[in-house]
């Protein structure tokens, strides 16, 4: 069934809004009042402008002499009850202003302006029978329907019921129209309602997961950074106890070499010294002396050339490849981390404080194998 929408306006409040406009049209001009408005002693209204167009008309030497230079005043009558208004050098300028008329003028003219069905009665128009209104309801089609449309219409073979009754049962709350006495649109909204309120509170419970994912997620962060902070730690520590023992040996190789060849420094240089003067000894002129220091010389060169040196460092002694470390399998380990479910991060973080407090009270780390060989 099809219809259309119709619009009756309210007669009571068009007749209102009919009167107050009659109440603000101007006898001179017969408008509405254009501001500003000015009050008689008599309490008329007026238009200041027709005011002073009545006004000048009646003092034709006051308009010549103009406003602003004569000290006299002037007089005219109103044109609704014709008393006369006498008025001072001002002229209608001295006339109080009606600020009231002038306010309703604004309100009037804002109510005017609004949409005339935000005011009226609202009807359902028969699209079928324009002249009808929707007056019953087809209880077959389920729909609203004209009263024409019942005898010789699509519907004069359905069942109708009185509108307000459907609109009674549908909308209207009654102690028979439904198990819990509301009616089928106020059962309909109220299981709405209900639902609404469980899916608020899923919601909200759903919410509230979303926090502790954050919660739990910003606490497991930490946790992560803490234990990785550690073994970087361990790593560090490892590192500098490995550099110690490295420097260690370096430095106890580098003096026994450095001693050896102090050793070989200093007879080189006696040998050097015997040299010189074995030589300066067979540059002697003089026979008996030359005799005399020589077998001395033979003696000492015989010595100088049987003396033992100290020993060379063996092959590869300069070699320090036994402090190479070998990280693959402990890298391959590391690249094995991964989270386990179901641990408890406190009790891993005892453990690991425990295993460290353990290798800090045990035994001083040894050197490395062949470390400590000069």
């Amino acid at each position: 069934m099809n219809f259309t929408v119709g619009f009756k306006p309210l007669l009571g409040d068009a007749h209102s809004m009919d009167n107050l406009e009659k109440q603000l049209i101007c006898p001179i001009c017969l408008e509405m009042f254009s501001k500003p408005v000015v009050i008689l002693p008599c309490q008329h209204n007026l238009c200041r402008k027709c005011a002073n167009d009545v006004f000048q008309a009646s003092n034709p030497l006051w308009q010549s002499r103009g406003s602003t230079t004569v000290s006299s005043g002037g007089r005219f009558r109103c044109p609704s009850c014709r008393h006369e208004v006498v008025l001072d050098r001002h002229g209608v300028y001295g006339l109080q202003r009606n600020l009231l008329v002038e306010n309703i003028i604004d309100i009037y003219k804002q109510e005017s302006s609004r949409p005339l069905h935000s005011k009226a009665e609202q009807h359902l128009m028969c699209e079928e029978h324009e002249e009808e209104k929707i007056n019953i309801y087809c209880l077959s089609c389920e729909v609203p329907t004209c009263s024409l449309c019942k005898v010789f219409g699509a519907h004069k073979d359905c069942e109708v019921a009185p509108l307000p009754t459907i609109y009674k049962r549908q909308k209207v709350p009654s102690s028979r129209g439904s198990r819990h006495g509301e009616s089928e649109l106020s059962d309909g909204i109220a299981m709405l309602v209900a639902g609404n309120d469980r899916v608020q509170a899923v919601i909200t419970q759903m919410e509230e997961v979303c926090q502790t994912i954050e919660d739990n997620s910003r606490r497991q962060k930490q946790l992560l950074n803490q234990r990785f902070e550690a073994l970087c730690s361990v790593l560090e520590e490892r590192k500098a106890e490995l550099l110690q023992a490295l420097a260690r040996e370096q430095e106890g190789k580098l003096q026994r070499v450095r001693g050896l060849i102090r050793q070989y420094g200093d007879h080189l240089e006696a040998s050097s010294k015997l040299v010189e003067s074995a030589i300066q000894s067979m540059e002697e002129p003089q026979m008996a002396l030359y005799l005399q220091q020589a077998k001395e010389l033979i003696n000492k060169v015989g010595a100088m050339s049987k003396a033992e040196l100290a020993g060379r460092p063996e092959p590869g002694y300069e070699s320090m490849e036994q402090f190479t470390v070998s990280v693959e399998h402990v890298a391959e380990m590391l690249r094995t981390i991964d989270f386990q479910p179901g641990a408890s991060g406190e009790e891993e973080d005892e453990e690991v404080a425990l295993d460290r407090e353990e290798g800090s009270a045990g035994p001083e780390e040894e050197r490395p194998e062949g470390a400590g060989g000069h």
